[in-house]
Protein backbone atom coordinates (compact mmCIF):
# COMPACT_ATOMS: atom_id res chain seq x y z
CA UNK A 1 0.00 0.00 0.00
CA UNK A 2 3.38 2.07 0.52
CA UNK A 3 4.45 1.74 -3.12
CA UNK A 4 0.75 2.88 -4.13
CA UNK A 5 0.12 5.96 -1.90
CA UNK A 6 4.24 6.94 -2.99
CA UNK A 7 3.20 6.63 -6.61
CA UNK A 8 0.02 9.19 -5.84
CA UNK A 9 2.60 11.36 -4.33
CA UNK A 10 4.46 11.30 -7.72
CA UNK A 11 1.34 11.69 -10.15
CA UNK A 12 0.40 14.89 -7.93
CA UNK A 13 4.10 16.26 -7.93
CA UNK A 14 3.55 16.21 -11.98
CA UNK A 15 0.75 18.13 -11.24
CA UNK A 16 2.57 20.43 -9.46
CA UNK A 17 5.32 20.88 -12.03
CA UNK A 18 2.54 21.61 -14.81
CA UNK A 19 0.45 24.00 -12.59
CA UNK A 20 4.25 25.74 -11.88
CA UNK A 21 4.97 25.90 -15.74
CA UNK A 22 1.57 26.93 -16.73
CA UNK A 23 2.07 29.74 -13.39
CA UNK A 24 4.31 31.88 -15.49
CA UNK A 25 6.49 33.00 -12.61
CA UNK A 26 4.08 33.27 -10.21
CA UNK A 27 1.98 35.82 -12.62
CA UNK A 28 -1.17 33.70 -13.17
CA UNK A 29 -3.06 33.43 -10.11
CA UNK A 30 -5.41 30.24 -10.97
CA UNK A 31 -1.88 27.72 -11.68
CA UNK A 32 0.34 29.43 -9.31
CA UNK A 33 -2.32 28.72 -6.62
CA UNK A 34 -2.99 25.20 -7.87
CA UNK A 35 0.95 24.84 -7.51
CA UNK A 36 1.40 25.18 -4.15
CA UNK A 37 -1.68 23.05 -3.27
CA UNK A 38 -0.69 19.91 -5.37
CA UNK A 39 2.83 20.71 -3.72
CA UNK A 40 1.36 19.96 -0.50
CA UNK A 41 -0.77 17.43 -1.64
CA UNK A 42 1.98 15.24 -2.84
CA UNK A 43 4.55 16.20 0.28
CA UNK A 44 1.23 15.29 2.50
CA UNK A 45 1.11 12.25 0.81
CA UNK A 46 4.94 11.46 0.71
CA UNK A 47 4.80 11.67 4.35
CA UNK A 48 2.25 8.78 4.35
CA UNK A 49 4.33 7.01 2.21
CA UNK A 50 7.01 7.11 4.30
CA UNK A 51 5.47 5.83 7.25
CA UNK A 52 6.18 2.51 5.69
CA UNK A 53 9.06 3.20 3.37
CA UNK A 54 12.32 3.87 3.95
CA UNK A 55 13.11 7.65 4.12
CA UNK A 56 16.10 7.70 1.72
CA UNK A 57 13.64 5.24 -1.02
CA UNK A 58 10.58 6.91 -0.93
CA UNK A 59 12.12 10.41 -1.48
CA UNK A 60 14.34 8.92 -4.42
CA UNK A 61 11.46 7.18 -5.91
CA UNK A 62 9.30 9.95 -5.53
CA UNK A 63 11.75 12.66 -7.07
CA UNK A 64 12.30 10.12 -9.56
CA UNK A 65 9.40 9.41 -11.07
CA UNK A 66 7.91 12.65 -10.84
CA UNK A 67 11.18 14.00 -12.83
CA UNK A 68 10.29 11.48 -15.37
CA UNK A 69 6.37 12.49 -15.83
CA UNK A 70 7.46 16.28 -16.08
CA UNK A 71 9.99 15.71 -18.21
CA UNK A 72 7.92 13.48 -20.46
CA UNK A 73 5.29 15.98 -20.46
CA UNK A 74 7.64 18.38 -21.42
CA UNK A 75 8.46 16.70 -24.56
CA UNK A 76 4.49 15.95 -25.50
CA UNK A 77 3.56 19.67 -24.87
CA UNK A 78 5.77 21.91 -24.53
CA UNK A 79 8.25 21.08 -27.25
CA UNK A 80 11.26 19.96 -25.24
CA UNK A 81 14.15 18.74 -26.77
CA UNK A 82 14.01 14.70 -27.67
CA UNK A 83 17.59 13.27 -27.50
CA UNK A 84 18.80 9.79 -27.26
CA UNK A 85 20.79 11.32 -24.27
CA UNK A 86 17.82 12.24 -22.49
CA UNK A 87 15.62 9.29 -23.19
CA UNK A 88 18.58 7.01 -22.19
CA UNK A 89 18.97 9.43 -19.02
CA UNK A 90 15.09 8.47 -18.55
CA UNK A 91 15.61 5.20 -18.92
CA UNK A 92 18.24 5.17 -15.87
CA UNK A 93 15.78 6.76 -13.62
CA UNK A 94 13.82 4.04 -13.61
CA UNK A 95 15.62 1.23 -13.40
CA UNK A 96 16.95 2.93 -10.43
CA UNK A 97 13.21 3.65 -9.19
CA UNK A 98 12.76 -0.31 -10.27
CA UNK A 99 15.77 -0.99 -8.18
CA UNK A 100 15.14 0.77 -5.17
CA UNK A 101 11.32 -1.28 -5.16
CA UNK A 102 13.26 -4.76 -5.44
CA UNK A 103 15.27 -3.95 -3.21
CA UNK A 104 12.92 -3.50 -0.45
Amino acid sequence: MAWAILLAASMVEILMGLSLKYADGWTKPVPSALGVITALGSVYLLTLAMKELPAGTAYAAWTGIGSVGITVLGMVLFGDPVTWFRLTCIAMIILAVAGLRLAG
